[in-house]
């Protein structure tokens, strides 16, 4: 299984690591943010011992969010070793490596973080939204960042349905998110919310 060696921090207690699959012939990031009931990892790979017990002593773990049937990963290693909750949207139940319990569309969770459901993309794609991290919103497939696409739509021969997935990512302008952040790709740090609506309105 891949490691990352390090994580990056992010301003606003959100962190980021990466590691490039050869299987998938991608570079597969994750997600960690920090709240009040400990940190968050989303879509988290394998982080390297030295690693992850340098992450677990800057604050407790408070669970592991997975965005859709295709970003287990490492998360059943790090429920198991941690003793922490996993949670995912139902439809991505089929591929779990274990128990998690299920969360749905318009849920909140760990007291402040959004849950919003993506159909027509991956099964069991959703969105997080972190109010208090200057309105940042965490993706899994739906949406890329990297060469050569560019901020793009996760391409239709990924998804359930592009057409569907595209309506379903409307229901992420109303956040106005400052940034987001990929499972596939580097973060954008400023004007998401803005070319996210660029694209949703001009891309066909």
């Amino acid at each position: 299984m891949i490691a990352a060696e390090e994580y990056q921090p992010l301003s606003e207690g959100l962190l980021l690591w990466q590691a490039f699959d050869p299987k998938a012939k991608a570079e597969l990031f994750s997600t960690a943010g920090r709240t009040p009931q400990g940190t968050i990892l989303i879509d988290p790979i394998s982080l390297t011992d030295p690693a992850l017990e340098q992450l677990a002593a800057e604050g407790p773990l408070g669970g592991i969010v997975v965005t859709n049937a295709n970003h287990w990963r490492a998360s059943a290693d790090f429920a198991r070793r941690f003793s922490i909750s996993l949670f995912a949207h139902p439809d991505a139940g089929a591929t779990a490596d274990g128990p998690f319990e299920p969360v749905i569309d318009g849920q909140q969770i760990f007291g402040s973080i959004d849950v919003i459901a993506i159909p027509g993309g991956a099964p069991g794609e959703i969105a997080l939204h972190f109010p208090d991290k200057k309105e940042s919103l965490v993706m899994g497939d739906a949406l890329i960042h990297f060469e050569p696409h560019g901020f793009a739509l996760l391409p239709a021969k990924y998804c359930v349905d592009q057409k569907q997935m595209r309506q379903s990512l409307r229901k992420l302008l109303p956040f106005r998110a400052e940034r987001m952040l990929f499972a596939h790709g580097t973060p954008l740090l400023a004007g998401a919310g803005d070319r996210l609506q660029h694209l949703l309105d001009h891309d066909d």
